[in-house]
């Protein structure tokens, strides 16, 4: 079947929407959380032995926010999600690696599903209801 003539194709374009909206709005949160308690955040980085806390906390807050916007409006959207499933499995391994804790099993697992999501976005892209596919449309 032509891809354009598949009748749940609006339908996917929306569900590509929201999965990028869902995916998204965790790491918006979060960066806007990190903003709001520098401190706290920085020693955190810092008691998990990551080198430079400052520039770490820096980067979170950009991959997070910066990162959660541009795939929410789906722009450089295969690029951006591989970033964002870089910086999550980063964080899986330096701040979830204590597989002896039950809590923190599940949350680098959890971690290893947003991966999958993300290369799931990596994979085909944002979808109709994107900046991605406006400018594909235009060029």
């Amino acid at each position: 079947m032509i891809r354009d003539q598949d009748p749940h194709m609006p339908q996917a374009n929306y569900f590509a929407a929201v999965g990028r909206l869902l995916l998204a709005i965790m790491f918006i949160l979060s960066g806007f959380g990190k903003i709001a308690a520098p401190e706290a955040t920085q020693g955190f980085i810092a008691s998990v032995g990551l080198p430079l806390p400052m520039l770490s906390y820096l980067l979170a807050i950009v991959v997070e926010i910066g990162g959660g916007i541009l795939l929410v409006v789906g722009y450089q959207t295969r690029t951006v999600s591989l970033v964002i499933a870089a910086f999550t499995f980063a964080t899986a391994i330096f701040f979830h690696n204590n597989f002896s804790d039950q809590n923190q099993m599940i949350h680098f697992l959890k971690n290893i599903a947003i991966i999958g999501g993300l290369f799931q976005v990596a994979a085909f892209g944002a979808g109709s209801l994107s900046i991605d596919a406006r400018r594909l449309r235009t060029a």
